[in-house]
């Protein structure tokens, strides 16, 4: 169902505007922006006291063009700071976020995922449902945020994922034809092989590459996501004995076959790098990575492919496109007038709008923001095909026990898997161990 809407919105919106559905990427330190870390700060401006909104954010990789779109809103507004802070990347922002929560330190604008866990944050969440903008936010990008009737995040944008691929290097391995199922993906894997190019670069050092969307493959293929995530939740499905699962780790098999020795010392940075380079011919990464790549090599001719765990074409010729996180803002805060009023700004006024769709190349999650394909790119250009063809699967993470916290653990499995510590069997049963204990 979900995905219907998704495709529908599309199909609606098409032709003149953009719609459809991390993660973090980066090196994982916290950089300040705009300076000034109380709530509530004061200081000599040109209308009196200056009020400073602390704004914490997660992705990394549109930290740059974030700090210039404030100094815009900043020169607009008298007597406002937004000090920005960007944590992502190899950090873990969740327990960052608590941190901050627990000494005191709160964020006035913060991003959350959504689902569980909006239910973890929920107390600390102002009701944004009255915001100018909330009537134009797409109706399935409000579901993360929604509870009870009440709307508590402004969708960032939406995003998809999957295998990333170097057309002129497919073309050079003699690839004609796309692979849609698993066996064809191995097939091109064996090619580009015997072609002397390194198939895959795999960023296996990273715990959301990792726990968050390679773990997410085997959920959003599942007949019902929901349904066996319930079943996880009741004790009535394991991972163990789930065909999905068994499948999902033939394909984590296969990248590490064909994607060098290395995989667990390659962070986000490398692996892009690397892939932007002509290194590797696939990664697993999203249309998030558009400015990094087109900033590394910009004459990079790329595309998305799916992450087929099976043989059937029908069912695996598929992207996951979700809403990766939402702003929130601190229900306490002094300023929420003031983080409110930024937040409107960044999806309303026209200078907002362009920093989104040109500067950090977001698909839009809202029905008043318009934007081509060549202004997004490539990787958008083909989430938002697969979308329209209504061939899209589901983001689950943050519907995980504890949200991230789960994945997390999934992440240590996996790595374990990879340097051989755990076998097939052991990782799977890790896996619903800390799914067990983040349910007590």
């Amino acid at each position: 169902m979900r995905k219907m809407k998704i495709a529908s919105m599309l199909l609606l919106l098409a032709g003149v505007s953009v719609i459809a559905a991390c993660s973090s990427g980066g090196n994982g330190v916290a950089e300040s922006g705009n300076a000034s870390s109380g709530a509530a700060a004061t200081g000599t401006g040109s209308g009196g006291a200056t009020k400073t909104v602390k704004m914490l954010n997660f992705k990394v990789e549109i930290k740059d063009q974030l700090a210039a779109m404030i100094k815009e809103y900043e020169q607009l507004t008298p007597g406002v700071k937004i000090a920005l802070e960007t944590i992502g990347g190899g950090a873990d922002s969740a327990a960052a976020l608590r941190t901050k929560f627990s000494s005191g330190d709160q964020p006035d604008i913060f991003l959350n995922g959504g689902y569980k866990e909006l239910d973890l944050w929920l107390e600390h969440l102002e009701d944004l449902s009255d915001q100018p903008w909330a009537e134009h936010v797409l109706p399935f990008a409000k579901e993360p945020m929604t509870k009870d009737g009440k709307l508590y995040g402004q969708p960032l944008n939406l995003e998809g994922y999957g295998f990333i691929y170097n057309k002129d290097l497919f073309k050079q391995a003699g690839i004609t034809e796309l692979p849609k199922t698993f066996d064809e993906l191995e097939a091109a894997a064996a090619k580009l092989q015997a072609a002397g190019i390194t198939p895959f670069v795999n960023g296996y050092g990273e715990w959301w590459v990792l726990g968050n969307h390679l773990a997410n493959i085997g959920f959003a293929y599942q007949d019902n996501p929901d349904t066996f995530i319930a079943g996880l939740d009741q004790g009535t499905a394991t991972f163990v004995d789930n065909e999905k699962f068994q499948q999902w780790v033939k394909l984590f098999d296969l990248t590490l076959k064909y994607g060098g020795k290395n995989s667990l010392q390659v962070d986000y940075n490398t692996q892009i790098s690397e892939f932007a380079t002509g290194k590797a011919a696939m990664t697993q990464q999203g249309n998030w990575t558009q400015v990094s790549l087109s900033e590394t090599n910009p004459s990079l001719n790329i595309g998305l492919l799916p992450m087929p765990i099976n043989n059937d074409a029908e069912a695996m010729d598929k992207l996951p496109v979700g809403v990766p996180y939402s702003w929130v803002v601190y229900n306490k805060s002094k300023v929420k007038d003031e983080a409110k009023a930024f937040l409107d700004w960044m999806v309303s006024s026209d200078i907002g709008k362009r920093y989104m769709t040109e500067e950090f190349k977001h698909i839009p999650a809202f029905d008043n923001i318009t934007a081509n394909n060549e202004i997004l790119g490539q990787l958008a250009a083909d989430i938002i095909a697969y979308s329209q063809a209504n061939r899209t699967i589901s983001w689950n993470w943050f519907k995980f026990p504890g949200g991230e916290a789960t994945s997390h653990y999934f992440s240590d499995a996996m790595q374990g898997y990879v340097g051989g510590q755990l076998s097939k069997e052991a990782m799977l049963k890790e896996f619903l161990t800390k799914w067990n204990d983040l349910n007590k």
